[in-house]
């Protein structure tokens, strides 16, 4: 029954899977549709994957060195009896069955499959870990995609104001209002709003190809994205010893590492029980074609086997696992004071990032008013400075923007650090 429910699953997430490969990325794509289409076949979830299924490999063969093992063997070969021998028979062929099971190893199978567990769940937790460093990389690089859009329009509208302004000078200095020196001013401040509107357009496709990549679909441009509704809200009261207690219990990578930790000293105990004696019971059926008073067609009993002496070879083995041990230990402890301090600078941006909007939400608010002020005067025909109002609100929209994303990122990270999966964000 076991392997046929695992036998559906695998069936099942196959089938998932060339659903996700067929569909194509909707325009215009949301951060949602990013998440759900992005395929598994990217090289940081691939090799975490083959880290899982080598944890796989190792528990069943930890699970065979207890098993039962049934061998067969056969022998083709011409012998020259013994002169006292009753059976003077050349053909000395045999043809045997035997049938063995581990009783009793002094503890090292059971280390041994200790050891195989914590690795399957050190990969387990590695698989986690790799799907929400995916998640984290897709939202960076739809966001960026966003914000270069956001930059572009804002680049391409402070060239059109450059241009405009240059265009209408050129007049004056026909009529000798304007001299050739002040000309080329504006022309060099045109010629670097192009630039910049140049450098903004090959950002767009840069960061496109960036999000294609990380989606695993590499090639596969969205020219439209959706605009993701985000409402930054204020901390809450939770304290930071709080939230890294739930990290430190949960975050996957911190998990993998404990679980390395604990195959580590499994391994070590293995080698020291590999000095042990082990005990086996075994069943043999032979058949040979020369048959003397020696020969028996069934044996059974009781084989055990003591290593005395091997040269240094399993001293060698527990000085090997007690260096993995000591290299495990060195990996938690330097993960979890890497872990400790991103969590606490993520913790502490929420608030500032919070501050830094409120901030921009002031502004914004005085941009507007100075843009209508402007446009007023402009549908007065008086002079005034209408396009570089509008290029300065265009900077405080984009700025508005890039906080919002940061929030949204550093909120994901905090939710990825507790072990929560990403891939269905709203």
């Amino acid at each position: 029954m076991r392997w046929w429910c695992l036998l559906g699953l695998y069936l099942l997430g196959a089938l998932s899977l060339a659903a996700v490969a067929g569909e194509s990325l909707p325009e215009p794509m949301a951060l949602a549709d990013a998440l759900r289409l992005a395929r598994d076949q990217v090289p940081r979830r691939l090799q975490a994957e083959a880290e899982r299924m080598t944890g796989v490999a190792a528990v069943r063969e930890s699970a065979a060195l207890e098993g039962v093992h049934l061998t067969l063997g056969g022998e083709l070969r011409l012998i020259q009896p013994s002169s006292l021998a009753t059976n003077q028979d050349h053909n000395g062929s045999l043809a045997h069955l035997l049938l063995e099971k581990r009783l009793y190893d002094a503890g090292y199978s059971t280390a041994r499959e200790t050891a195989a567990q914590a690795r399957l769940e050190a990969g387990q937790w590695r698989v986690r870990a790799a799907r929400q460093e995916q998640a984290l990389a897709i939202m960076q690089a739809f966001y960026d995609v966003l914000l270069a859009d956001l930059a572009f329009a804002r680049d391409n509208e402070a060239m059109s104001v450059a241009y405009v302004r240059l265009d209408g000078e050129r007049d004056r200095l026909e009529l000798g209002q304007l001299s050739a020196l002040d000309l080329l001013a504006l022309e060099s401040r045109y010629e670097e709003a192009h630039r910049a509107q140049l450098r903004s357009a090959a950002r767009q496709r840069t960061v496109r190809s960036r999000l294609a990549l990380v989606l695993g679909r590499p090639g596969e441009l969205s020219s439209e994205l959706v605009m993701p509704d985000i409402e930054v809200e204020a901390p809450s009261g939770e304290t930071f010893e709080t939230f890294w207690d739930q990290v430190r219990e949960c975050h996957p990578r911190l998990r993998a590492l404990v679980a390395e930790l604990r195959a580590a000293r499994a391994v070590l105990a293995a080698a020291r029980a590999s000095r042990g004696p082990v005990l086996s019971a075994r069943v043999e059926a032979g058949a040979w074609h020369r048959r003397t008073g020696s020969t028996h067609p069934l044996a059974g009993g009781v084989h055990v086997e003591w290593p005395l002496l091997d040269a240094g070879r399993r001293e060698a083995a527990v000085v090997r696992a007690e260096a993995a041990l000591t290299r495990a230990q060195a990996a938690w402890q330097a993960g979890l004071q890497e872990v400790r301090q991103q969590a606490l600078e993520a913790w502490l941006a929420r608030e500032t990032l919070a501050a830094e909007l409120k901030s921009l939400q002031g502004e914004e608010d005085y941009r507007d008013l100075y843009l209508d002020h402007s446009r007023a005067l402009y549908e007065q025909e008086i002079k005034t400075d209408l396009g570089d109002a509008m290029v300065r609100i265009s900077e405080v929209r984009l700025k508005m923007a890039q906080v919002r994303f940061d929030w949204a990122l550093n909120e994901a990270r905090l939710r990825a650090m507790t072990g929560e999966l990403l891939e269905d964000l709203p």
